[in-house]
């Protein structure tokens, strides 16, 4: 798989959040790292879906979970499921202290309503 186009093993993820709902004052339910460019984005059960959002304005297709313990990849272009892939540059996930979903001072109470199924 370290041969698909795609795939930079040597990039950092961009932090230990998405992006864009820390920006925003968002939360997410769970994370997924871009494997090219290292952006993270919360999941499509999270209210934005802001790593599907990353994949359709950059072209980036494959993503990695950024969930302790979870190293399985998501490639967009072919709706294919990679697991184990390679391994990317550290860290792999966001911290394990991080709540899920969170981050905490930021997620709803009525939050399990919010989720896309």
């Amino acid at each position: 798989m370290s041969d698909i186009n795609g795939l930079d093993p040597g990039v950092p993820p961009s932090g230990t959040g998405c992006v864009e709902c820390d920006a925003a004052g968002g939360w997410w339910f769970h994370l997924r790292r871009c494997a090219q460019c290292g952006h993270i984005g919360c999941c499509d059960s999270s209210p934005a879906q802001h790593a599907t959002a990353h994949w359709k304005s950059t072209g980036h297709p494959l993503v990695q979970s950024f969930e302790p313990g979870e190293d399985w990849f998501w490639d967009y272009d072919s709706n294919e499921l990679y697991d184990p892939g390679p391994e990317l540059m550290q860290p792999g996930a966001h911290p394990a202290d991080q709540p899920v979903p969170g981050p905490a001072d930021r997620v709803p109470q009525d939050w399990t309503r919010l989720l896309h199924r």
